[in-house]
């Protein structure tokens, strides 16, 4: 049965109630260190960051550092792994630039310190709980949504950061997983290493070397404003369709005018609220706050033109404007 946008808000704002002071750091009269590292710049990020900021203050007994690395890459997540094991903290929440590569320094900090990932898997390494998308599922949602904005079929090229990650992985598998055996056709996949500029000169090479291109999806928050952008450059609004991902306030705009047929949007304010409380909790002693199989999935939805004014709305309000 489907709901309504509110049912889902509903149950983030609800959500925000949980949570209590850990007695194990009470007792210490200490508080924990946790900490929550993203794996870019992007402003993706400043939801979740509200997620911590209001899970710190329902909880009272932790302190948060929320990293960023500035360059999206793996190496700068392992020094900023290095400098949080340095300072002693307690827990940390990460999303893995590249999971595969990464998997030996995740096993590393995981024997001193609580490892939960948030956003993108590491499923080999010994992290004891993700908390996130199901990223598989996000992406048959955008296969779907890519078939509604092509009923007669075409070409779509897909833009990312890089494949390397866990969650676009997953989500380029769903896609391909919806799509398989329809009229519709992927040209390739363009990776950025989330660099913005290159993410829009992928697209407008795309729009050069292919003519027919009929839809442009982007799997990362910030590739809808670069193929948005792009796509307004080249007087192309409305002759080539855009699918993407998340919550920019660009991509919102988009999804509004009619320039962006749909969004798949997550709920990076959970991701950042439940990371720091399920550590708390766990820290606790709690361990049934971990599910059997390790992970906590946040829903994603679908944002059409439709719907874009009441998510707005509401994404106001757990933002605290």
């Amino acid at each position: 049965m489907k709901r309504p946008l509110t049912h889902w808000f509903l149950i983030a704002l609800c959500a925000l109630a949980v949570g209590g002071p850990s007695r194990s750091a009470q007792a210490a009269g200490k508080k924990l260190k946790l900490a929550f590292v993203t794996n870019n710049a992007s402003d993706f990020w400043t939801i979740a960051r509200a997620g911590t900021t209001k899970a710190a203050q329902d909880l009272q007994n932790v302190n948060v550092q929320f990293r960023i690395p500035e360059d999206g890459t793996a190496a700068t997540q392992t020094r900023i792994l290095d400098d949080l094991l340095s300072a002693g903290v307690d827990g940390i929440a990460i999303s893995p630039v590249d999971p595969k590569n990464e998997t030996i320094k995740l096993d590393a900090v995981g024997k001193q310190c609580l490892l939960f990932t948030h956003d993108s898997d590491a499923p080999d390494s010994n992290r004891v709980c993700y908390v996130g998308t199901d990223n598989v599922a996000a992406g048959r949602q955008a296969g779907d949504l890519i078939k509604q904005a092509l009923p007669e079929g075409g070409k779509i090229m897909v833009f990312v950061g890089t494949l390397d990650a866990q969650n676009a992985r997953e989500r380029f598998s769903g896609i391909k997983e919806v799509l398989q055996g329809s009229n519709v056709q992927i040209i390739d996949a363009r990776t950025d290493d989330t660099d913005r500029v290159r993410a829009k000169a992928n697209v407008l090479d795309t729009l050069v070397k292919y003519p027919d291109v009929a839809c442009l999806v982007g799997l990362w928050s910030y590739n809808g404003p670069a193929i948005l952008n792009a796509v307004k450059d080249s007087n192309k609004v409305g002759k080539v369709k855009i699918v993407c991902f998340d919550e920019e306030e660009e991509t919102l705009g988009g999804v509004r005018e009619g320039a962006i047929f749909a969004t798949v949007v997550q709920q990076p304010y959970q991701f950042g609220y439940q990371a720091i409380t399920l550590m708390d909790k766990y820290l606790d002693g709690d361990k049934s706050v971990v599910p059997a199989d390790k992970k906590v999935i946040v829903p994603t939805l679908a944002i059409t033109k439709d719907k874009v004014d009441e998510f707005a709305a509401n994404l106001k309000k757990l933002r605290g404007k």
